[in-house]
């Protein structure tokens, strides 16, 4: 299939539809997110509520209720001005998470908190002259999906579990999407976590994917997957006691985030010539990179505070402008930036008042916004005619395993804003 379709901030855009994003609404693991911010562990449930609906409507503060629709920011010394556009999936409108946004204009995510009776359903938005059109994806089998990164010639990542307890103790299991055909990836190793969790989160146009696993501790251990030949190479840093590898550019660069021994969760960006660069927001309690593209443009998450009084918000950071902070105007104090492609257009998730989750994209300001989804108000289907004919593959878990399911990026649990640090962005670089 063939589409052609407006690009983003007004640039067209040609090329092949991912055949992932007709395969299927992918049951999604409970409640796991794409590693983000405060939780190591993606598949706890992030919760909430949030009100989903038709058509567009400009916003320049921050709703109560969210819908697929745009809003702006205004910019302001150390914050980033952008354009935000809410993707809900009306299929369940209060709990959505989107996770990467290719070149092509495509986004992967996700809806459902993961809570028993409420899985994880996978899917990706693919942007056409009228707007985001739904693709489900789900693994085969699976009783959760998460689709969490994709690559732009067609490639899909992410995670799935065949379970949906009540007390999200959940098994993971990575998978990627080629050629209409779902592979589960589990990294070798005999000290794997009870129940098991492994995960895929980025891949890249050479279709070399990045992910983790949890050992028998819980402690994380990044890693990089080549589809091609199926090697694994350990993503490492010197004297982290967990470490996530959780995005890949096209130069190989990798970005995550790891906690030291002393107990303190800090970014990374790893360049393909193996540099090493530990990115903490000034005055952060927890920074986690999330996204990286091919200009070394990093995105993520960072925590002020702890406990009932901390907030989340975006960032961004290049090696020449340093952080800048992010917020959706739905959810300012509660907002995850998982993705960005090389236009600098970026995508996550917000927590609102209401307690809703909300999946938003967005364009730098100045550019034209992104549109809403097409038929918001009508229920989706999976294409009979898109969904893979072909059968997992033979690597795909015959047992049910007894492990828990990891939990995900947290959604923020607090509106009040961090109060700004005086002190300018930095960035500190080691070699690992």
């Amino acid at each position: 299939m063939r589409f052609s379709y407006q690009g983003i901030g007004g640039r067209r855009i040609c090329g092949v539809a991912i055949a992932a994003a007709g395969a299927g609404l992918m049951v999604a693991l409970t409640g796991c997110g794409p590693l983000s911010a405060t939780a190591a562990t993606s598949g706890q449930p992030h919760g909430g509520h949030s009100t989903a609906a038709s058509g567009r409507h400009q916003t320049t503060s921050s709703p109560a209720t969210s819908s697929s629709g745009t809003g702006s920011t205004m910019s302001s010394p150390g914050q980033g001005a952008y354009s935000f556009t809410t993707l809900d999936n009306p299929a369940d409108p209060a709990f959505n998470q989107l996770l990467g946004f290719s070149n092509r204009g495509i986004i992967a995510g996700y809806f459902g908190s993961g809570a028993a009776g409420h899985p994880n359903k996978g899917y990706v938005l693919v942007r056409t002259r009228a707007g985001f059109r739904i693709m489900n994806e789900n693994f085969p089998g699976s009783a959760q999906t998460q689709v969490t990164g994709l690559n732009d010639i067609g490639v899909t990542v992410g995670f799935w579990s065949d379970m949906n307890t009540a007390n999200q103790q959940n098994d993971n299991f990575g998978f990627y999407w080629l050629r209409g055909r779902f592979h589960t990836v589990n990294f070798p190793t005999r000290n794997n976590a009870s129940p098991p969790v492994n995960q895929l989160l980025g891949v890249n146009d050479q279709d070399v994917a990045v992910g983790f696993y949890n050992d028998a501790k819980g402690n994380s251990h990044g890693y990089t997957y080549g589809i091609h030949g199926g090697w694994f190479h350990r993503v490492t840093i010197n004297g982290a006691s967990s470490v996530t590898a959780a995005a890949i550019s096209n130069r190989d660069d990798v970005a995550g985030f790891f906690t030291s021994a002393e107990g303190t969760t800090d970014a990374f960006l790893r360049t393909a010539g193996g540099r090493t660069y530990t990115l903490a927001y000034p005055g952060a309690s927890m920074t986690q990179a999330l996204g990286v593209n091919d200009l070394r443009e990093v995105v993520g998450v960072y925590t002020v505070g702890s406990g009932n009084s901390a907030v989340t918000h975006g960032f961004t950071w290049t090696p020449g402008r340093g952080f800048k902070s992010v917020d959706d105007p739905h959810g300012a104090g509660s907002t995850t930036i998982n993705g960005v492609n090389d236009f600098g257009d970026i995508t996550g998730f917000y927590t609102d008042s209401a307690g809703n989750t909300g999946g938003f994209a967005a364009v730098p300001a100045g550019q034209h916004p992104l549109p809403g989804l097409i038929g918001a108000t009508m229920p989706t289907a999976t294409p009979a005619a898109t969904r893979p004919a072909t059968t997992p593959a033979s690597t795909m878990p015959t047992g049910t395993p007894t492990t828990t399911m990891p939990a995900t990026p947290p959604t923020g649990t607090g509106s009040a804003p961090p109060t700004s640090s005086s002190a300018p962005p930095t960035f500190s670089g080691t070699n690992s």
